[in-house]
């Protein structure tokens, strides 16, 4: 390896990703550039990630070998408004091809975790401030960045979320529509709101006063659900896969535990096995018996997810990945950032808008993931993707660990994905492993190119004697940046 090498990054912007390098090349370690990374997509990548949602990150220490798990998702407010009111609406997003209903509003917003967790990650492994982190999310937000075509496609599909209030229009649609791909898109009041992040914590802001005004109007959070949240430490789940070590989002996050069951229940690393393992689990998830009951009941599918994975010269890891729901509509006011729309996702409301249990953790598909393989290799990945998560990651996992593929092939590789018995899968299969899938799984359908469906996987590797590689899924867009 190169003595000069200092790390890698992969993420789902280049922007994101070269957030993180700079943080790199300033001498600091995968947690800087996991902030810098997240701060940044925040404001290149803002349907997907927001201070106003949460996440989970997997973090290796490099000196001690540990492994920890950090739990800053958003948690259901400790009671409940007896009377949501206006606080609570149906909108209908547009896939193209179908349409989804998603409920927005102030009563759908959970208490956030996306500061306080960039707050614990400072606390466990960075070298550089705050300052620091967040100095080219500010210059981006305030010079201004080109909308790509994903981010714009993404914005069309939530359009009547981002154009739902007057304060959500003036940042997404300034000129009184979306911006388009190509265009420049600033945040200026974003950027004020890192610059007072950088010298404070976000709580001696005006961040906490603002949200409780808004959710004033129709929301469940107050003061109490924000002066009591914290980040959770969990021990993660780790298994073998072949003579690989992996680490995953351990209970109450649903991911982890639907991975591992697959993959016990994984004959080879072929396509038909991989799609019967991921139907064994998602049957398992359906029928919710035994172990898996409280947790897969009603698992929660965040449909706006990104994943950010970074590595440095000294063996520290940092594999994040975040939500925003679908966004609620509702902007903190004057800071530049929409507030997530958790409580509103069917899935964790199987009793309609008031059937949330109050004061927990809702279960999720994120996975932030770590494989130590037998050759020393560590390599760092995650994916966003909604239920599609689980399935990416693992069949990521199976052919780096079972297949011994690389992680560039590991990306790449054709996917599907199980879900009530329908199978989906890229048909850049082998034609012999199409007509074995169609053969089994009467409900399929083969999509002729690869698609953003099938989530995308962000790695990043670090190899003791070859150095560092990184790839990020072309699939949405992702970069990857090794910094020399």
């Amino acid at each position: 390896m190169g003595k000069s090498q200092k790390g890698a990054v992969a993420a789902g912007h280049m922007l994101t990703a070269e957030a993180g390098a700079a943080m790199l090349r300033e001498g600091g370690s995968a947690v800087d550039a996991a902030i810098a990374a997240l701060a940044m997509a925040c404001v290149c990548e803002p349907v997907l990630a927001s201070p106003g949602g949460g996440g989970f990150a997997m973090i290796r220490d490099g000196a001690s070998g540990k492994t920890t798990l950090l739990d800053f998702f958003p948690q259901t407010p400790r009671q409940k408004r007896g009377d949501i009111g206006d606080g609570y609406r149906t909108i209908e997003a547009d896939f193209g091809t179908t349409t989804q209903i998603f409920h927005i509003g102030p009563a759908t917003v959970a208490t956030p975790g996306f500061l306080d967790g960039l707050e614990a990650l400072s606390e466990r492994g960075a070298r550089l401030s705050h300052q620091d982190h967040f100095a080219p999310a500010i210059s981006a937000a305030t010079g201004g960045v080109e909308i790509t075509s994903y981010q714009a496609y993404l914005s069309t599909v939530v359009e009547p979320i981002l154009m739902a209030t007057e304060a959500a229009r003036s940042v997404f649609a300034p000129g009184g529509t979306l911006q388009r791909a190509g265009e420049n898109f600033l945040n200026p009041a974003l950027a004020e709101t890192f610059k007072k992040l950088g010298q404070t914590s976000w709580r001696q802001t005006e961040i906490p006063e603002a949200l409780l005004k808004e959710q004033g109007e129709g929301g469940h959070i107050t003061e109490a659900d924000l002066q009591q949240y914290g980040v959770e430490e969990r021990s993660p789940l780790s298994l073998s896969v072949g003579n690989a070590k992996l680490f995953l989002n351990p209970l109450p996050a649903a991911s982890g535990t639907l991975i591992q069951y697959a993959l016990r229940h994984l004959e080879m690393c072929a396509p038909l096995s991989l799609a019967k393992a991921l139907d064994t689990a998602d049957q398992a998830r359906l029928s919710a018996r035994g172990d898996l009951s409280v947790l897969l009941d009603h698992p929660l599918r965040q449909k706006g997810t990104t994943h950010i994975s970074t590595v440095d010269a000294d063996g520290n890891a940092c594999s994040v990945t975040v939500s925003n729901g679908t966004g609620s509509g509702e902007m903190v006011d004057g800071c530049g950032f929409m507030l997530n729309n958790i409580l509103g996702e069917d899935d964790v409301n199987p009793d309609g808008a008031l059937g949330w249990p109050v004061n927990t953790r809702p279960a999720s598909m994120m996975c932030p993931t770590l494989l130590d393989m037998p050759d020393g290799r560590l390599i760092v990945l995650g994916s966003g993707g909604s239920s599609r998560i689980r399935s990416a990651i693992f069949q990521a996992v199976a052919h780096l660990g079972l297949n011994g593929a690389d992680i560039h092939k590991a990306v790449e590789a054709p996917r599907l994905h199980v879900e009530e018995s329908h199978l989906d899968a890229e048909a850049q299969l082998e034609e012999r492993d199409l007509t074995l899938l169609a053969d089994t799984f009467a409900d399929h359908r083969f999509w002729p190119q690869k698609n953003m469906f099938f989530g995308g996987v962000h790695a990043v590797q670090f190899d003791p004697v070859s150095g560092f590689d990184g790839v990020g899924d072309a699939r949405r867009e992702g970069a990857a940046i090794v910094v020399n």
